[in-house]
């Protein structure tokens, strides 16, 4: 990135109360928004920046008064109501909110219900229980742990409306890891294989890893990580469960069996190969009949979106009823077409163990980099969620937070025998909150159903064939792709290549080798790419303003000319610490020598060395002790070949910090003044 790219359009405006030791200068004065003595960056700037939402400016922490609300709510009961909801919305609970409340539980459990046990069957080769065991485990801790209700003291809540339970993309890579081993050791293989999903699905790890992120505020990785790199990671999953799905729907499962394709390419190779002349025709024809009763009961919702109670129609719902009772009628199992079964719900007579025991311990060490995976994924696609929410029904959210209600919700549910990691939903949040979910309420309307589900109604869908399941799948393949296009359209308008390389890396290392491998290196590289651009300081070359005493950047104003030969005037427009400060040697060498323009380092230099530096330093309010001795080196070396040094608009914390590390002595005090035109007079004599 050049240094002219920097403009004053993108600067936050400018707080005048917060730099009064700059204000002096010119008493009574507002800042404008091209003055040079306007600071960049006020405090509290990165933070809304990195939340996504705006704050009140009647909660803000910053405020210099504090509001008799805010003092009530550091009482002990106050902090009970923020970290244990419940004790605030059930006491204010009123029946206004039932309705909506009932609603939105019905209608999200008639869609969790068969997408769960879906993504348990057909993506995490598991029982299909265990996603119906996860759903109530879930939904009651979150109902417990989560944070639902914004409180006075202008702290940020978390989502009212995120909806918690398994996941298609996680589901698969939980069934990826649990085949891979399966087959690790073809000699002694587990006698036990529910004991490996355990490991990988419901061990303590994925919710400890969310829960210790959230604990040190590690909430901000949802900005490092470019939204790029999550849509390539979508798009490639969606292909692979599309993969997945349709070697059962085509009735391929036995000859799978047989040929043991391990990577998604050599499946492809198998469907296409075997496809046409060894599908199973009764089995395909069912799951395409399901899949276009899907997609057409979906297109019917959508064009009569004007009604609605059609938006909470679970055509989802409809199929797999619909299906099970025309399985049962014709005996579709009679024509090799295979259907769920019998489902035991194996509890072992105690439906909570302590989820740590001699079956999956030994599978720990070897499904912890899929649960790091399964975490940060999760919470990129809650925190989502939860920021669409919060700015449709106007509250805050507080990534904080989210991670450790996911990962408290987690930890709960491993004490569930046999369960699926769960994390929030971009489309169930959205029903969730345009069925009428005001309250947590409709979790616990929801919750209910799914545990008369998990225990009572399993039997009546002993004739639902499997590959209907499938057709399921494949739907949310739909979903999971119907905004990929559009991205990608975005990234060519915008001329976003890094962006577009990025997603597309994203994308084929996940199809060729596996989606650990394209997911760790995209965030390898995305976090390289964050560390580059961080440890470029921001900084550009002032100008003055002719018939002024006004200096601002020459490559924003056309009018700004350096008017003194030899004078440098340098603004640095950022916070300086370790990581930015390392190059600074270099990159003002390159700004003396070839000005804000791009350059290669071979270019004949375009500019006469400087003999006088002047840095504006209004924009940096911290300085960290690298960056400290950093400068007092620069400063030694311009100082040895003669070179002049001033320092202008320096803050006191930054002087304090210049005073210990020995600059202050070195330059001595006349080399620091108020503003640039003080030390342009010291310069000119006037």
């Amino acid at each position: 990135m050049s240094l002219g790219t920097d403009s004053h359009s993108r600067r936050p405006p400018h707080n005048p109360s917060a730099t009064p030791s700059i204000r002096d200068s010119h008493p009574g004065t507002p800042w404008r928004e091209d003055d040079e003595n306007a600071p960049l960056l006020r405090a509290g700037d990165i933070e809304r920046a990195a939340y996504g939402v705006s704050r009140d400016p009647g909660l803000d922490l910053e405020a210099d008064t504090v509001k008799p609300s805010a003092q009530a709510s550091s009482t002990t009961w106050a902090k009970a109501q923020y970290y244990i909801p419940s004790l605030h919305w059930i006491p204010n609970y009123t029946l206004s909110l039932f309705g909506g409340d009932l609603t939105a539980g019905l209608t999200v459990a008639a869609m969790l219900i068969p997408q769960s046990v879906s993504y348990a069957t057909s993506l995490a080769k598991m029982s299909p229980v265990t996603g119906l065991c996860m759903l109530l485990s879930l939904i009651i801790c979150s109902i417990v742990f989560r944070i639902n209700t914004p409180l006075a003291y202008g702290l940020l809540g978390s989502s009212r409306q995120l909806n918690v339970a398994p996941e298609a993309a996680l589901s698969l890579l939980v069934g990826q890891t649990v085949t891979s081993m399966l087959r690790s050791d073809p000699h002694t293989p587990p006698t036990n294989p529910e004991a490996v999903g355990l490991a990988v699905a419901t061990a303590i790890t994925v919710g400890l890893i969310s829960f210790i992120l959230g604990f040190f505020r590690l909430g901000f990785i949802d900005v490092v990580l470019s939204r790029a790199l999550l849509r390539g990671f979508v798009t490639a999953v969606a292909c692979i469960i599309l993969i997945e799905q349709l070697i059962p729907m085509l009735g391929l499962t036995a000859l799978e069996h047989t040929l043991k394709p391990q990577t998604t390419l050599e499946k492809i190779f198998l469907l296409i190969e075997y496809g046409f002349t060894r599908a199973h025709r009764p089995t395909a024809f069912v799951s395409a009949c399901a899949l276009v009763s899907l997609v057409m009961l979906r297109m019917l919702k959508a064009s009569l979106r004007r009604y609605k109670w059609v938006a909470r129609v679970p055509e989802v719902l409809i199929v797999v009823i619909v299906s099970t009772i025309l399985s049962d009628e014709f005996h579709w199992d009679d024509d090799g077409i295979a259907i769920l079964g019998d489902v035991p719900i194996h509890t072992g007579g105690q439906f909570i163990k302590f989820p740590l025991h001699h079956h999956n311990l030994p599978y720990l060490r070897q499904t912890t980099s899929t649960a790091v995976l399964i975490s940060i994924v999760g919470f990129l696609d809650s925190i989502v969620a939860a920021k669409q929410n919060a700015a449709r029904y106007s509250y805050s959210i507080s990534p904080n937070r989210e991670l450790v209600a996911l990962g408290a919700a987690n930890l709960a549910g491993a004490f569930v025998p046999g369960t699926l990691p769960a994390y929030g939903s971009i489309t169930r949040s959205r029903i969730n909150g345009e069925a009428g979910a005001r309250t947590q309420m409709a979790s616990l309307i929801c919750a209910a159903i799914i545990l008369i589900a998990t225990f009572f109604l399993l039997p009546w869908l002993y004739y639902l064939p499997k590959c209907v399941l499938g057709s399921i799948v494949c739907l949310v393949v739909y979903s999971l792709l119907a905004e990929t296009p559009e991205d990608v359209i975005f990234y060519w308008k915008m001329r976003a290549w890094i962006d577009m390389t990025l997603m597309g890396l994203t994308f084929i290392l996940t199809i060729i080798w596996s989606v650990q491998v394209g997911v760790t290196v995209s965030l390898i590289i995305s976090l390289l790419l964050v560390v580059r651009r961080s440890s470029r300081t921001r900084m550009t070359i002032l100008g003055r303003i002719p018939g002024t005493d006004r200096w601002e950047p020459i490559d924003e104003s056309p009018g700004a000319e350096e008017d003194t030969p030899g004078v440098l005037i340098v603004r640095i427009r950022e916070n300086l610490d370790f990581a930015n400060t390392a190059q600074l040697k270099e990159r003002l060498r390159r700004l003396e020598l070839y000005g804000v323009h791009r350059n290669h380092p071979s270019d004949v230099p375009r500019r006469q060395q400087a003999s006088v530096f002047i840095f504006h330093v209004a924009d940096v309010e911290t300085c960290d002790a690298s960056a400290v001795q950093i400068f007092h080196e620069l400063f030694e070396s311009y100082r040895s070949r003669g070179v002049g040094v001033f320092i202008t608009h320096l803050r006191p914390e930054p002087r304090v910090m210049f005073e210990r590390g020995g600059i202050v002595k070195l330059l001595g005090e006349d080399a620091f003044y108020e503003d640039v035109g003080k030390a342009m007079s010291r310069l000119t004599g006037r």
